[in-house]
């Protein structure tokens, strides 16, 4: 059956939603009943194509005729769930096989008129009573399968390779689903209960809508029966299939329009539905035939993201759930050497190589944010320090760096906090080094510390308080500003001299660019760039998406990112990022200009426990069109 594909405006636009496509509004006329072929009557599933040809699925096998009629190629098969996706010309057909299960992928040019085979997916583990087709902000092409007991995957397919994405839950006894592209959304039909719509992208933890429910809960008479996506909105044939039922979806609600009756008299759950340009194709007992509609929806799209790949992701987690959360980097004198420390809120504090291999772990507790700093003069001597903090004991840790990279536990201070959270280091241009410790009350302290013989200490310097509670920051050493992070508010910025505080000012507001909470916080400096230069990067966690500003006032915001796939390399993108930071050292190869290390609130590809991405900066560089 045929999906709205709302990614493009052009795809909108194209012949199969000419009758929608009014000043994006949709708007309805009659449509004859004869508008379908003849030729179509004995197709169990179908789709209409762009220059009026059709693609069939019926005990023949996938069948694709020509406007006038004209059968051109056919692939001899038992399948069903047919789904399409139509860019122009071209399109991909998914079905079942029916004996296997097997998802058997098709394209085919619509001129050429010739239907090609590509790589099958893998036998699925479960029986599938449900699958459809995605195409996401990338453009690359998913496939949900659902089974009868609930159990379903999400796949992707790029050129012949067909990875799993994730598994996921969802309600048993569904026998239709389909996706709306531009909304992200995934549409279940659970036929003894109703419409349900959930995220259709895999990175996050998603959430359920209720769309429509059976009686006495809902509109729909016996549950729920087959899906066709409208411009903003969904169709449903009831589980009796004996009314048409039309959902627009605005400001976050589902509102129904009156329901028209229908009489197709097939088994419950035998229903079929299909989008006509301005019509929609029910499939009854007799064959199929159109129902006019008149529809007033506007198609959802997405804000346009610029999407990164990454080059590379840590070895996981030892541990399941909420764990990685914070990153550094450290940087030796040969750069293919360099470490990244990462925090896990269970165990400790790990270190892993540019390959994202781990090399150390140091099981020293529920460690939260970590910094590091390099070429200290303390005591008398340089060191490389790394500090975090420690939610067992509401203390500050340290380590020391040596120059192979590894990393020691070297003190423990208590600060006197209830619930200690976020940090990070200043190194002032007087020398030394310092440490602002904040509290989930909002309360920040800025310590100082020292170096005596093989000692370490840390000195009180000064203590403000934000209005709520906050976490990420980050210190720009070259202007001696502090930026911090307020989660549900936005960035703001101080003076980072203990000596010369001076009031908050706002730098960039939860708005517009940044979706609370806002968590992590970098700064990006070129090697030997002016002080007035450099941007800021921050986590807007709330949409799982990277806001680059300048790091100086007026702070002008430099765009937007998101993290995608990376196919090729099997690594899946980020979501609900806690912490980050960059580098603009030459680390070689694709790091030649820096990179950026994201923490991944959730690892797909397939699943697993949450780990760290590392992002070129050149690539951002590029999509952002920086300097």
């Amino acid at each position: 059956m045929m999906i709205l594909n709302n990614m493009k405006k052009t795809v909108l636009c194209s012949a199969l939603l000419a009758a929608f496509c009014i000043s994006g509004t949709a708007q309805a006329a009659p449509v004859a009943s004869n508008a379908i072929p003849s030729f179509t009557q004995e197709a169990e599933e179908l789709a209409r194509l762009p220059g009026g040809g059709w693609l069939t699925l019926d005990k023949h096998g996938l069948r694709l005729f020509n406007a006038a009629g004209q059968e051109q190629d056919r692939i001899a098969v038992r399948a069903k769930q047919l789904d399409t996706r139509i860019d122009g010309s071209k399109v991909l057909a998914v079905f079942l096989e029916a004996d296997t299960q097997r998802p058997l992928p098709v394209s085919f040019d619509v001129q050429a008129g010739k239907l090609v085979k590509l790589a099958p997916f893998p036998v699925p583990a479960f029986s599938v009573e449900a699958s459809c087709l995605y195409r996401d902000a990338q453009q690359l092409d998913h496939l949900f399968l659902i089974g009868k007991d609930g159990q379903a995957e999400q796949w992707v397919m790029q050129g012949e390779q067909r990875s799993l994405v994730r598994k996921l839950a969802l309600p048993p006894h569904a026998k239709h689903c389909r996706v709306d592209d531009g909304a992200q959304r995934l549409l279940v039909s659970e036929s003894n209960m109703g419409v349900w719509a959930y995220d259709a992208e895999s990175e996050g933890m998603g959430k359920r809508e209720v769309v429509a429910l059976r009686k006495p809960y809902g509109l729909l008479d016996g549950g729920a029966g087959a899906l066709a996506v409208l411009p903003g909105g969904v169709a449903v044939l009831d589980g009796k299939a004996d009314k048409l039922h039309l959902f627009a979806h605005q400001d976050g609600r589902w509102t129904a329009q009156p329901a028209q009756t229908v009489a197709l008299n097939v088994r419950k759950g035998d229903s079929q539905l299909a989008l006509d340009k301005d019509a929609l194709l029910l499939r009854g007992k007799n064959g199929w035939q159109a129902r006019p509609m008149k529809w007033s929806g506007k198609a959802e799209t997405q804000a346009t993201v610029a999407i990164i790949a990454p080059q590379a992701q840590t070895e996981p987690m030892a541990r399941q759930g909420d764990a990685a959360d914070d990153p550094a980097i450290w940087l030796s004198r040969n750069p293919a050497d360099a470490r990244i420390l990462g925090t896990n809120k269970k165990q400790g504090l790990l270190v892993y190589d540019l390959q994202g291999k781990q090399t150390q772990l140091l099981e020293v507790g529920r460690l939260n944010n970590v910094d590091v700093r390099q070429n200290i003069q303390l005591g008398g001597n340089k060191v490389d320090l790394a500090v975090a903090t420690q939610r067992d004991d509401n203390s500050m840790m340290l380590f020391t760096i040596n120059a192979g990279g590894e990393v020691a536990e070297a003190g423990r201070f208590p600060t006197g906090l209830k619930s200690i959270y976020g940090m990070c280091l200043y190194q002032p241009a007087s020398g030394g080094v310092q440490a602002f410790i904040n509290d989930k009350d909002g309360t920040f302290q800025q310590y100082s510390i020292g170096l005596e013989g093989n000692k370490f200490s840390a000195t009180l310097l000064r203590s403000f308080k934000v209005a709520t509670q906050p976490e990420g920051c980050v210190a720009d050493d070259a202007n001696g500003r502090l930026f911090l992070g307020e989660e549900t508010r936005g960035v703001w910025t101080t003076s980072a001299d203990a000596a010369r505080p001076d009031a908050l000012t706002m730098v960039l507001p939860v708005g517009a660019h940044l979706t609370a909470d806002v968590e992590g916080l970098a700064i990006y400096r070129q090697p030997g760039a002016k002080p007035d230069t450099g941007y800021l990067i921050v986590s807007s966690q709330g949409d799982s998406s990277y806001v680059v500003l300048d790091a100086q006032a007026p702070y002008k915001v430099r765009g937007r990112f998101k993290v995608g796939f990376n196919l090729p390399a099997g690594i899946d993108g980020t979501s609900e990022t806690d912490g980050l930071d960059v580098t603009s050292a030459n680390l070689g190869g694709a790091y030649a200009q820096g990179m950026l290390v994201i923490q991944d609130g959730y690892k797909r590809l397939p699943d697993g426990p949450q780990n760290f991405k590392y992002v070129a900066w050149s690539d951002v560089a590029k999509a952002l069109k920086l300097d």
